[in-house]
């Protein structure tokens, strides 16, 4: 992966679900929605089978999965950590928000 390529996933990452639970966030009317969304969100993207697969067959698709994310690279770790960032910075700023006075919705 191209340097470049890394720093603008990072970003991406990071804004995409910063976005996503700043908006969760202000409608469900709970800071860390989506703090604890966010794990089975990357098993989502890691695992390469359809999430009807946990229901059906758990006891291969668990491992299957546990054993993608201990085979992750340092680059994915860290973007996907940047994606973690995002939904908790987007909590301290909704929690800054409200202490502020801004009611949302």
């Amino acid at each position: 992966m191209n340097i470049v390529q890394f720093i603008v996933s990072m970003l991406l990452f990071f804004v995409l679900f910063f976005g996503i639970s700043f908006l969760l966030n202000m409608l469900l009317r709970s800071s860390w929605i989506m703090s604890f969304v966010y794990p089975i969100i990357v098993l989502f993207i890691v695992d390469n089978f359809t999430w009807t697969h946990y229901f059906s067959e758990p006891g291969t698709a668990f491992p299957a999965v546990f054993g993608r994310l201990a085979n992750l690279k340092v680059v994915d770790i860290v973007i996907l950590a940047s994606g973690f960032a995002g939904t908790i910075v987007a909590g301290i700023v909704i929690k800054k928000l409200r202490k502020s006075g801004y009611q949302m919705f």
